[in-house]
């Protein structure tokens, strides 16, 4: 950064810390302190140091409610952006003011201008992914978030008087408890399970083959043949990854006769519907989020071209894999469309919802309530990602599947892309974030109120600084006696 670029990003840190002074943010602190015996109590815990945990803590801030972040990441590396993700650019266009939460200067385009100006900023055509990154470190310091890093939550255990949550934390320090009012998931894409593999898979040793969101790497592919099972944006990425650390080659294994052309997704993306989804009936929610899933929503332009562009690139349709068997070091693959050699695979085939993937919620993922309790689809509208996903309340908080077994699950709140059923996708994609946290924050703190009701009506009793002090005003003499000599 030059002399000028510092002294015009600390010309934004000054307007931003200004403007947060205008609007009293962080908000003043109404929260009463709680124990549980000789513990203190955090007011909310969240699990995430990511976009959407910084977005929450920053949105709670504002309403004058404390949040301490936990992320298992060091400094810099909480989230996928700097781990493994692996595309050049966000995917989002640059005009998206993300976690910003309505102040200009918290933009990425206020932080970009103040280093590299006008002029760049209308040459970029997307945020280059690492790009991004740094925004969101400089975001977490001017906004003062309080994350506490290479913190992994190991346990999440409700009280047994529903009065908060027990989390169990594992720190290069050891082990140790911290106990919160509320605790808020922002766990990202995988933020209740983990990768979706596909049971052919179990044919190769797990050196053989990697998950497109792994954290591998991919130079340990230079001169492999490699095949990728999939085409949407992560399959690409992961494509051309291999074909820029040099393997032989990459074959795409499609199992579609052609890749979607329209992101449908975009075409949902309007305030009435970000603002509306969660009070739509059920057969809407799930008529919107199905169609969306069996649209498929195609790779990017750019991350397509990226592949392509390699003459050591194959893009095989309606290629599904039927068998795997493993031959020494290579691995021969069976598909409709003849039988490919391969000394490596990997398979970029999404998410899902996998309770026995994340042992940290042993203690609760058999009380969630999720949409297969709650909706049953017309035949032909069946969909296992939404079926399992949770049945959230207004807060983003859990249900319990049978009433009174888990009293205080509803104190965890799921901000993380599991929601989308129930709030939409605002708790974790950038376009929306912000209406999320704002929502999750909200929400948070109507609970509070009505949970500490009687200490609020204890200190509007007890409120006893006057704005008149008696000596404002003279009282009037009764009309008869105010003319008299």
């Amino acid at each position: 950064m030059t002399s000028d670029s510092a002294s015009s990003l600390a010309a934004l840190e000054a307007r931003l810390a200004q403007d947060l002074e205008y609007l009293g943010w962080p908000g003043r602190n109404w929260m009463p302190a709680r124990q549980a015996g000789d513990e203190s109590m955090l007011d909310v815990a969240i699990i995430g140091g990511g976009q959407a945990g910084r977005a929450a803590s920053v949105a709670l801030a504002q309403l004058g409610i404390r949040a301490v972040v936990f992320d298992r990441s060091p400094a810099g590396k909480e989230g996928p952006w700097a781990t493994t993700a692996r595309m050049e650019t966000l995917r989002s266009p640059k005009e998206l003011t993300g976690p910003a939460l309505g102040l200009p200067s918290l933009t990425f385009r206020a932080w970009f201008e103040a280093q590299f100006g006008l002029e760049a900023w209308t040459a970029m055509d997307k945020i280059p992914r690492l790009q991004w990154m740094d925004y969101l470190v400089w975001y977490r310091r001017v906004m003062d978030v309080d994350v506490r890093n290479d913190t992994a939550v190991v346990g999440i255990h409700p009280l047994p008087d529903a009065s908060g949550v027990r989390l169990a934390l594992r720190t290069p320090q050891g082990e140790r408890s911290v106990l919160a009012r509320r605790v808020v998931l922002a766990t990202g894409r995988d933020g209740l399970g983990g990768p979706a593999v596909p049971a052919f898979v179990d044919a190769l040793p797990r050196s053989k083959w990697a998950h497109s969101s792994d954290d591998m790497d991919y130079g340990r592919l230079e001169g492999l043949r490699v095949g990728v099972v999939g085409a949407g944006s992560s399959a690409m990425d992961s494509a051309a990854t291999a074909l820029e650390a040099g393997a032989r080659s990459v074959e795409l294994l499609i199992r579609r006769s052609d890749l979607p052309r329209v992101n449908k997704g975009k075409g949902a993306g309007v305030p009435g519907l970000t603002q509306g989804h969660y009070d739509l009936p059920d057969e809407l929610k799930w008529r919107i989020r199905h169609y969306i899933n069996v649209a498929n929503v195609p790779p990017p332009h750019g991350s397509t071209l990226r592949v392509s562009g390699h003459t050591n690139a194959f893009f095989n349709f309606g290629c599904p894999i039927l068998a795997i068997e493993p031959r020494g070091e290579a691995m021969r693959v069976s598909t409709p469309k003849g039988v490919f050699e391969f000394d490596f695979l990997i398979v970029s085939t999404g998410f899902k919802v996998d309770w026995p993937n994340r042992p940290e919620f042993a203690g609760i993922s058999a009380h969630i309530r999720t949409w297969k309790d709650r909706f049953e689809p017309a035949p032909g509208d069946e969909d296992q990602e939404l079926a399992d996903s949770p049945d959230l309340g207004p807060a983003f908080e859990f249900r319990q599947r049978v009433p009174g077994e888990c009293a205080g699950l509803g104190r965890i709140h799921c901000f993380c892309y599991p929601a989308a059923l129930s709030h939409g996708t605002v708790s974790g994609d950038i376009p929306a974030i912000s209406d999320g946290a704002r929502r999750l924050a909200s929400g948070i703190a109507s609970l509070f109120y009505r949970e500490d009701f009687d200490h609020h009506y204890a200190n509007l009793e007890a409120y006893a600084e006057p704005e008149l002090f008696g000596d404002e005003w003279t009282p009037a003499l009764p009309p008869q006696e105010r003319n008299r000599p």
